[in-house]
């Protein structure tokens, strides 16, 4: 399932054109989840549409369980699917936190 739901949220980021996405399988890294999910939004109001758009494919596809974080902030914003967790931030968030080096060195 997890496989299949980290596609979906691969197919909503690229539906509303969401900058760089990378996905890191923390599988053996981490007991919380099996993928994280970085990508980039142009603005806080492209953060927040792509954000939606992830949300309402997972309760499509009957997903329950979604939290999100981060919804009043301005550059950082994370959807908890479970076995996917989705970091949406600004492209400055992004460099700053470099979560890519953090999760994955070879990135």
């Amino acid at each position: 399932m997890n496989h299949k739901l980290k596609n979906k949220i691969i197919e909503s980021l690229e539906d509303l054109k969401a900058v760089n996405p990378v996905v890191i399988d923390v599988k053996k890294v981490s007991t919380f989840t099996d993928y994280m999910v970085i990508a980039s939004g142009t603005s806080n109001r492209h953060i927040t549409a792509i954000s939606e758009k992830v949300i309402e494919s997972l309760k499509e596809n009957k997903i329950s369980g979604v939290k999100v974080e981060g919804q009043l902030g301005d550059d950082w914003l994370l959807v908890d699917a479970g076995d996917v967790i989705v970091h949406l931030m600004s492209s400055d968030a992004r460099d700053f936190y470099d979560l890519e080096s953090l999760w994955d060195p070879d990135l």
